[in-house]
């Protein structure tokens, strides 16, 4: 379970005991409570973003291939190389 060792979850266990005490179950609903209350605002987040609609366009909204118009290419982009001067060898 989650991992552990059943030794770790004793440990675990009895560490819990020694922290919190008599708390401790207390403590282990606050914890619950926590939980339901984040678990019910993701649900409530994920409510308002449908999910649906990003995965599933609508073909309205699709465009096709034909719908682009292609770039006319003119001149090149990219500037031309020219090669640095020769250096003379031999005079100084």
């Amino acid at each position: 379970m989650f991992g552990l060792s059943p030794f770790e979850l004793i440990l675990f266990g009895i560490v819990a005991i020694l922290l919190f005490g008599s708390k401790l179950p207390e403590v282990a609903r606050s914890l619950g409570q926590s939980y339901n209350q984040f678990r019910r605002g993701l649900s409530d987040l994920q409510g308002q973003f449908k999910i649906s609609e990003f995965t599933n366009p609508t073909p309205s909204t699709t465009t096709k291939l034909e719908d682009y118009d292609e770039p006319e290419y003119s001149k090149p982009v990219a500037p031309k190389f020219t090669p640095p001067p020769a250096k003379a060898t031999g005079e100084e």
